[in-house]
């Protein structure tokens, strides 16, 4: 018998609520009756309304904007459920907020991608599944267990079904590179590199594009898009070297500041991102397409209450 023998139990964190939904109406379940409200004073208050005893509870809560406020919800969240005596509490994160510090860049720099593993772990968290982390390394700021899902076999399949001809992969910046190589040879078509410099937080300044575009579509592949800057300075950049259509996909839309019109007013063509952070209607514009991802946290749910192994059920090699 299951160690975790009252079955699986789901709750939807106020950031991910429609994904959550969409996850257990895959694996045909309830979401469990919970509540997250804020005190007059903006602290935030969790209600959690039936029994999860001995269960198998998966918490999806995105730590998106506003990032403090999701992220100390999901704290307080995780504390409810220990006390509360769950069976094993797995946090389902599809984008992974604070990520973006994971080192000393200079002196004294906080390193807030290890703070928050530290801060999930001691609120009860078991095993974080999460997706397209900024930077690899971060599963190793975690002494628990992190199922690293790769979203960009989503991105794949949808650009290989336009059918593009003349197709090129284009890197936005260094970092960028492997994830383009990747899926570069899975559309089988050649990559390019933009070389940008930042000088400073959210803002970039195009250098110079390394490959062949002219005369070429080309798709900008990233893990993330914030205010998207270097996106539409890369696609600008493209534009001018003379490629015939541009187009940008990532896994995490996090558009704030001005960046729905920083995109509406580009040269892109089409923005395609994944459901990992909800974008509200009020956002939705006629560039940008959401891919949901729920099928592929649902399978993680499923291979994990199960006890099987989730990398080989869904082939990492497609990933990018």
């Amino acid at each position: 018998m299951n160690e975790h023998s009252n079955g699986i139990k789901i709750i939807a964190g106020n950031a991910s609520k429609k994904l959550a939904h969409d996850i257990a109406e895959k694996l045909n379940l309830p979401i469990i009756d919970s509540e997250a409200k804020k005190f007059s004073d903006g602290e935030t208050n969790f209600n959690l309304n039936e029994s999860v005893r001995g269960s198998d509870v998966f918490v999806i809560q995105s730590t998106s904007y506003p990032a403090n406020d999701n992220l100390m919800e999901l704290l307080i969240t995780l504390d409810s459920l220990k006390r509360a005596s769950a069976g094993r509490i797995t946090v389902i994160i599809p984008y992974y907020g604070y990520a973006r510090q994971d080192r000393k860049a200079k002196s004294r720099d906080p390193i807030t991608a290890k703070l928050v593993a530290n801060l999930l772990t001691e609120a009860g968290a078991d095993r974080v599944i999460t997706m397209d982390l900024h930077a690899n390394q971060i599963q190793g700021f975690f002494d628990i267990p992190v199922e690293h899902l790769a979203g960009g076999s989503k991105l794949a399949q949808y650009f290989d079904d336009e059918g593009l001809e003349d197709l090129v992969i284009v890197s936005p910046d260094a970092g960028s590179v492997k994830r383009t190589r990747k899926l570069a040879k899975q559309l089988k078509c050649p990559f390019a590199i933009i070389d940008k410099e930042r000088p400073e937080a959210n803002k970039s300044k195009v250098m110079a594009v390394v490959g062949d575009v002219e005369g070429k579509n080309c798709i900008m592949i990233d893990d993330m898009i914030d205010t998207g800057g270097t996106i539409v300075n890369g696609a600008n950049a493209l534009i001018e070297h003379g490629a015939k259509s541009v187009r940008a996909g990532c896994t995490h839309g996090v558009l704030s500041g001005d960046a729905i019109k920083n995109i509406e007013e580009s040269p892109l063509e089409e923005f395609v991102c994944l459901d990992t952070i909800e974008i509200p209607d009020e956002k939705k514009t006629g560039k940008i397409k959401q891919l949901s991802t729920a099928d592929m946290f649902a399978q993680a749910i499923e291979n994990i209450h199960g006890e099987e192994s989730i990398t080989r059920s869904m082939n990492p090699e497609n990933y990018i």
